[in-house]
């Protein structure tokens, strides 16, 4: 079963972490046969983390686990963490695929959307 993971920082801040998860159920709802299964976890402060998301996935039937890292940079968590993580994974879980997507701020196209984005809200300004 193929599944989704997006993995971000975590905050404090109880609305940034449920911010990021309305994304994945949005996510979830819209991926139509791209994926079974579309969670999301945090590095640091909030849960799931990536290990307890990941378990959660494999219980509920994952083969396939494909890492978003919702980063908008390639910072210490992009680099090193979350490969991290995922290696300690593949070791605990070796029928299981694990794949890492580029970070957010890597993807084609998100200059693009960027820009729509301001330009849209200046429009409205005006």
């Amino acid at each position: 079963m193929r599944t989704l993971l997006i993995v971000a920082h975590g905050s404090r801040r109880k609305d940034s972490n449920d911010e990021v998860r309305r994304l994945a159920e949005r996510i979830n709802e819209n991926s139509g046969p791209a994926f079974h299964l579309v969670a999301c976890s945090f590095l640091e402060i909030s849960s799931p983390q990536i290990d307890s998301a990941i378990g959660d996935l494999i219980d509920n039937g994952a083969t396939d686990i494909t890492i978003l890292p919702y980063f908008l940079a390639a910072g210490t968590h992009v680099a090193t963490g979350i490969p991290h993580a995922v290696e300690e994974e593949k070791i605990k879980h070796p029928n299981i695929h694990f794949e890492i997507l580029p970070h957010l701020g890597a993807l084609q196209g998100i200059s693009t959307l960027v820009l729509n984005h301001i330009y849209k809200s200046t429009m409205k300004n005006r």
